[in-house]
């Protein structure tokens, strides 16, 4: 089971996560909205859960409902940033 970063990273982009990953599963490129968390690569160490000012971070069977969309949104985003990007862009206009 891996972690999912969720709605509320959306325009904050805090990187305390990125700084405590042991395997840099969690990136973003300078275009994204977001942080995203490579299902393949995270090991479920929860170590970003803590740092997260946020509270965006989770583990993916416990997203919150309203979030569930973000399970596929951080797994696409490793096969297509761009898909991605327009799936978080629709989830805020639909917000």
């Amino acid at each position: 089971m891996a972690y999912v970063i969720g709605a509320t990273c959306i325009g904050t982009q805090d990187r305390s996560c990125v700084d405590v990953c042991p395997v840099d599963c969690i990136t973003a490129e300078p275009e994204d909205e977001m942080l995203f968390i490579d299902p393949v690569t995270c090991i479920d160490c929860a170590a970003c859960v803590e740092v997260c000012p946020v509270e965006a971070i989770h583990p993916q069977a416990e997203v919150p409902a309203e979030w569930a969309d973000f399970t596929h949104i951080n797994r696409v985003h490793f096969e297509d940033a761009a898909a991605a990007r327009a799936l978080v862009r629709a989830w805020t206009e639909r917000a």
